[in-house]
């Protein structure tokens, strides 16, 4: 292939990750290694001011956890390999919750039980939970209260630690007080939205309560509440959310989190009519002091993207599946079979899209030979050992630049993401090392994780069925 060629190949994968045609992408791109260990390095926290949005009428500053550091934690602020190997614990926690939460989990697809998981056992615990990966920082209350919140792409819930904080997690902001807030309203034992909450109760024989245990022991408990929340500049009154007294665990520095599934109690489902169950978000690239954004409503769905149907499961509606055909390394499909991506009819395997999960994970019988077909076409790049989670890393020290395949996902339908570089081979050291992006599941389901994301526009059109790929990148 010629300069101009790459060249060529090079500013098309900038300007847009989406080929619709199946085989009109190009077969490798470069892999600018020096930028990204550059970008590793000059790391630097945001601060409380930069946070502050004051964007468009739903727009929201979307940031990754690691910027909310403390500058006095010198030896992670400044150590990419330790925040790497934070990062992929918090990830394996992540990952194994899912599993128990979905149809199928471990090793055999429909040997384990499933258990409905509704608004009060969708509540996220840090440590069962583990990842927490992006943050958005929202009113809550009136007058609003500034309050960094997880956003979760697979939980239906919105809820803070509030005081009286009997126990609670250490976070950035003070703990929310609802005695200070004229909009805050307790939900009464007898309404409607009470009955939909598993192990609810009453607290004094007047308010809803929830409680959620989970089986490493952490746990939240608390008051159902209605709440005025603030986003930008747009005011949302009477949000179902969760005022968690007794927590442990959770997401360190974050207030709560802010369910962004598919079910009813998610704020997606309690917007409902005002944005239409839509929302976009741009996952910012790593190394970058770049935010991204996460903006709600039908305005915010762009002309141009691929789109592609998003799969109901009813033993788990609160998650988003897409349909997934196959895998392509170097503009050639690698030969796995669809069966090994399919929803079935009794909501076992298929392919969720989570914030919350940071590496894509596949099925042994997908990531196998996915894998290898990888590894077969960087047979010229220096292996190093495996890292983490990964088991195919390369030595790339000294390196300006390298020659990688493409790596490609076949929707079902026909539309091909072909990611950038950067979104499949990842540092994870200040010295050169960088691994293959991807990691076997260890179940029979499929998980498409935020690394992979990174960089692309993702938007979801809940109320006609829909994601949506590009064409904007950020």
């Amino acid at each position: 292939m010629s300069l101009a060629a790459i060249l060529v190949t090079m500013l098309q994968l900038a300007l847009c990750s989406i080929a619709v045609a199946t085989n009109s992408f190009p077969d490798f791109q470069l892999l600018n290694v020096n930028e990204t260990l550059t970008g590793t390095k000059m790391f630097k926290p945001l601060g409380l001011s930069e946070t502050d949005d004051h964007r468009g009428k739903w727009n929201l500053k979307l940031v990754h956890r690691d910027k909310l550091l403390s500058p006095n934690d010198s030896s992670t602020l400044h150590n990419h390999g330790r925040r790497f190997h934070a990062r992929m614990q918090r990830d394996v926690k992540r990952v194994a919750s899912l599993l128990r939460r979905l149809p199928g989990n471990g090793t055999h697809d429909g040997d384990a039980a499933y258990e409905v998981n509704d608004f009060g056992s969708d509540v996220v615990s840090g440590m069962d939970q583990g990842s927490g990966e992006y943050f958005v920082r929202i009113g809550v209350g009136s007058p609003p209260r500034s309050q960094y919140m997880v956003i979760d792409s697979g939980s239906d819930i919105v809820w803070v630690q509030c005081q009286p904080c009997n126990q609670c997690y250490r976070q950035s902001d003070p703990v929310f007080d609802p005695a200070n807030s004229a909009s805050f309203a307790g939900v009464s034992c007898g309404s409607s939205v009470c009955d939909r909450i598993e192990n609810s109760g009453c607290n004094a024989g007047r308010y809803c309560r929830y409680e959620v245990m989970y089986g490493d022991g952490s746990y939240t408990k608390g008051t159902l509440a209605l709440e005025t929340l603030t986003f930008s500049r747009t005011v949302v009154k009477n949000v179902a959310i969760g005022c968690g007294h007794v927590n442990r665990g959770m997401f360190i520095g974050a207030a709560g989190l802010l369910g962004l599934g598919g079910g009813s109690m998610s704020l997606v489902g309690q917007l409902g009519g005002q944005t239409g169950g839509a929302f976009s978000y741009c996952l910012v690239s790593r190394g970058t002091d770049a935010s991204g954004s996460l903006v709600f409503g039908r305005g915010a769905m762009p002309v141009g993207a691929t789109w592609v149907p998003l799969l109901r499961n009813p033993r788990a509606p609160s998650f988003y599946y897409v349909g997934l055909s196959g895998l392509g390394v170097g503009g050639v499909r690698v030969p796995i079979s669809e069966d090994v991506f399919r929803l079935t009819e009794l909501g076992y395997g298929g392919v969720v899209m989570d914030t919350g999960t940071a590496v894509t994970r596949l099925p042994s019988s997908a990531y196998n030979p996915f894998r290898d077909a990888f590894i077969t076409q960087t047979a010229n790049l220096p292996r190093a050992s495996k890292v983490s989670i990964f088991d195919t890393c390369y030595n790339l020290s000294g390196f300006v630049s390298v020659r990688v395949p493409t790596v490609s996902f076949y929707f079902s339908g026909g539309p091909v993401l072909t990611l950038p570089a950067r979104n499949f081979l990842i540092p994870v050291d200040d010295m050169g090392t960088f691994c293959f992006a991807f990691a076997p599941s260890g179940s029979g389901l499929s998980i498409i994780g935020n690394i992979q994301q990174e960089g692309i526009q993702i938007s979801f059109d809940g109320a006609n069925g829909f994601v949506g790929f590009g064409p904007n990148v950020c």
